[in-house]
């Protein structure tokens, strides 16, 4: 497993929850989600400065793939920004298969009390906890960095 705090993304329309991990890939916690700006520049702006104040060495976007494997109506958009964050980082991006994560996302936030009004708040971010655990867990079972590096980054 490679030492290394990282950031996962789990892009929306109106909000991208938000979540890092300790360096040694133990535990991952939720930040505060960032809402979507007018300008796609901004928004990457924003989540570059969150790269840099956690010190992350790689990132990783969920890619919304329905169950078959196929696009869904956001893919396009999760490639889009993910394309984004890797023209102006010189960190590694990598695009991670998301599926299910939302709902066992939702799923925890309902055994924890809360309902579907309480989370629309936190739902995003915890669905970002989701996709980085997912990628940490495969990266310790496999010796190998989950997902699929996007653009010109450069990763282990």
């Amino acid at each position: 497993m490679r030492i290394g705090k990282r950031l996962a993304l789990d892009v929306g329309k109106a909000r991208i929850g938000v979540a890092v991990c300790d360096r040694d890939g133990i535990l991952a916690s939720p930040l505060d989600a960032v809402a979507r700006m007018e300008s796609l520049s901004d928004t990457v702006a924003t989540l570059i400065a969150l790269t840099q104040e956690h010190e992350v060495f790689e990132i990783y976007v969920g890619e919304p793939l329905s169950l078959s494997g196929q696009d869904t109506a956001s893919t396009h958009d999760s490639r889009l920004v993910a394309t984004e964050i890797a023209a102006v980082t010189s960190v590694p991006v990598r695009l991670v298969d998301e599926r299910f994560t939302t709902s066992v996302a939702a799923s925890k936030l309902r055994s924890a009390g809360h309902n579907a009004r309480s989370s629309k708040s936190i739902i995003d971010s915890a669905s970002a906890v989701e996709i980085l655990e997912s990628a940490l867990s495969f990266e310790k079972t496999s010796g190998v960095a989950p997902g699929e590096l996007v653009g010109d980054s450069v990763g282990a």
